[in-house]
């Protein structure tokens, strides 16, 4: 496994360095040493490429750090720093993460995360160290003008994104 800085402290980059032959490969995915303790995961599916999930958080003291892994299909995977004391507030990192690639983007609390799939049927792996609390649960605009993120394909709402996510306010 190989850890690669992103340029925002709290993001990283995980590549898997993998050992293989004919039949395969094995590659080591998690490390108790490296990252937080996982207490919860979860997947999600998209059925449809171009799908936009997020910009999701959770609140303090419910807020969580995970790690984000796409198991089938690719996705256009966002990180966007909402700690009010961080020199990066409001910037963000974006990684492509396929089945084919094996990275995952490792995303410290305080943090909003955000995707767009860019295949059909793309299925995506969670690992938290906190557990889903809903009234913690907020989110801010995928488009909002703070952030700038460079979508590779902006949804048409409605279509390729939720109400909720499209309702979402800007951050400001």
């Amino acid at each position: 496994m190989r850890i690669v800085e992103s340029g925002l402290d709290g993001v990283l980059l995980v590549e898997q360095e993998r050992s293989g032959d004919d039949r395969g490969f094995i590659a080591r995915t998690y490390d108790v040493d490296l990252m937080p303790p996982i207490m919860q995961m979860s997947t999600s599916f998209t059925a449809r490429a171009g799908t936009l999930r997020g910009l999701h958080y959770q609140v303090a003291p419910h807020g969580e750090s995970k790690l984000v892994r796409c198991t089938r299909g690719a996705i256009f995977d966002v990180a966007v720093d909402l700690r009010p004391q961080s020199p990066t507030r409001h910037h963000w990192f974006a990684a492509q993460l396929s089945a084919e690639n094996g990275r995952a983007l490792l995303i410290a609390a305080g943090f909003a995360h955000g995707l767009q799939t860019l295949t059909d049927d793309a299925e995506v792996l969670y690992a938290m160290d906190a557990p889903y609390v809903p009234e913690a649960a907020h989110g801010v605009r995928w488009d909002d003008p703070a952030f700038m993120i460079e979508w590779p394909d902006p949804p048409p709402i409605g279509r390729t994104i939720s109400q909720r996510d499209a309702a979402y306010p800007d951050i400001e």
